[in-house]
């Protein structure tokens, strides 16, 4: 197993650094490029234009770029406003060192911006995610067993429904019920805020911070909870009928044995690989979450990059989330050998 994960990680690299490539070249051909972002609120001179691309190192060529991007410029002189001077903000490790440079933008560092934001947005999909496998799982299980009835009939309607509201508009909808419409009785003010992560004027409180969960969660959650739930009850329904489940009923154990231990465990085993490739498009999902409740996390800070041309933030998302999407693929076929005996990685 040991040898197995080692040689998948290693299988990752040279996957890593063509998409990387692929990723920085379609970057660089969007037309306007960063100087187009920096330019909206007034008009830049020429010379101030010719003195950014130097600080921004857009006067070389893209393949040049992609190299100080990746390996760090340690091997050429900077100097990005002329005056004889290196300067430090040109200075570049390259990302194989762990620097992805500096954003365009607010000139921090991309890791610093990054962090500020990362452990937001694992704070709300995390939460969303176990509040999703709460509802989803138990709804799954009883609409299998239960099958064609008013329960599992009353399911798959909602079930459709969630799948086919768009994630937006919902999201607006949201706003519109719980803090336009509704106020609290015994406050007067909205029911739930629209937006932040907690109350500006207020210390830290549990309740303070529910409250903020609240819409961006039932969001988030709506159309995740009918896809698992729908999901999951035909994969119960296809493991439910198996000669082992009615061998276990047969030898008198419990139906609660037969159904979570013998029928759930393998039921979970397709339900597995749709979660690994689900993580990294729920995070690129929380765009919408994140920009309609002003949610200070990676979706809102992908979005202002690319709006904002800010090609080192832009880039980092990107490549994160490709990284993501590699381990959650490798986590899902680890799971497939806790659950099914059978699936060996020698």
């Amino acid at each position: 197993m040991v040898q197995y994960v080692i040689r998948r990680l290693l299988q990752m690299i040279p996957m890593l650094l063509l998409l990387s490539i692929l990723l920085f070249g379609l970057v660089n051909l969007v037309p306007g490029g960063p100087l187009a972002g920096q330019g909206r609120s007034r008009r830049i001179r020429p010379a101030k234009a010719e003195i950014l691309k130097r600080q921004f190192g857009l006067d070389r060529p893209v393949p040049i770029q992609y190299v100080i991007w990746l390996a760090g410029n340690d091997w050429m002189k900077v100097d990005a406003d002329g005056d004889g001077i290196n300067d430090s903000y040109g200075e570049r490790r390259g990302i194989l060192r762990g620097d992805f440079g500096f954003s365009y933008q607010s000139r921090r560092p991309v890791m610093d911006e990054i962090k500020d934001r990362l452990a937001n947005t694992i704070y709300l999909v995390g939460t969303t995610l176990i509040i999703v496998f709460l509802i989803s799982i138990p709804i799954g299980i009883l609409s299998a067993i239960k099958q064609y009835s008013i329960f599992d009939i009353s399911v798959t309607t909602l079930s459709f429904m969630g799948q086919s509201i768009p994630e937006f508009w919902l999201g607006l909808l949201l706003i519109l019920v719980f803090y336009v419409w509704l106020d609290n009785p015994f406050t007067g003010e909205p029911l739930f805020p629209a937006g932040g992560m907690q109350s500006l004027d207020q210390e830290f409180s549990i309740w303070d911070r529910a409250q903020h969960l609240f819409l961006p969660v039932l969001m988030g959650m709506v159309g995740w909870v009918a896809w698992y739930s729908r999901f999951l009850r035909s994969s119960m329904l296809d493991v439910i009928h198996q000669d082992y489940v009615r061998a276990a009923r047969a030898k008198g154990l419990r139906e609660r044995t037969v159904r979570y231990h013998h029928a759930l465990k393998n039921a979970a085993i397709p339900l597995i690989t749709m979660f690994a490739l689900d993580i990294p498009y729920i995070f690129a999902g929380t765009v919408y979450v994140e920009l309609l409740f002003s949610w200070p996390g990676m979706g809102r800070l992908y979005y202002q990059a690319a709006t904002g041309r800010d090609y080192p933030v832009l880039m980092a998302v990107l490549i994160i989330g490709a990284g993501l999407v590699f381990v959650c693929n490798l986590l899902a076929d680890l799971g497939y050998a806790y659950l099914d005996p059978r699936v060996r990685y020698d």
